[in-house]
């Protein structure tokens, strides 16, 4: 399973690189605190909804801790798609962001 650090996913947006994330966490949890530019898609819908991704573009996900975007990594890379999870999730991007 390919992964990414949030210092590298930084590093990549503050670059302007044309990046695709899709935040596996619940709506409510999503409405509390998110990186800008992701595509919601909860971790139960994933399955139902990876029609609306595209199997050429690469896609990083996240959620809170690492663990259900490790799910969604495992489960869209079986089906072909080029898939990376945000080492850490939403806590340590905002645990990096409160060092700034």
């Amino acid at each position: 399973m390919k992964e990414i650090t949030v210092q590298e996913l930084a590093f990549k947006m503050v670059n302007g690189e044309a990046l695709n994330l899709i935040d596996v966490r619940e709506v409510a949890e999503v409405q509390e605190g998110h990186i800008e530019g992701i595509t919601n898609i909860p971790l139960g819908l994933l399955e139902f909804r990876m029609h609306e991704l595209d199997k050429k573009k690469p896609y990083i996900l996240i959620c809170r801790s690492g663990g259900r975007s490790g799910q969604a990594t495992a489960l869209l890379q079986d089906q072909g798609f080029d898939v990376t999870n945000m080492v850490g999730g939403m806590m340590a991007w905002e645990s990096e962001a409160d060092l700034d």
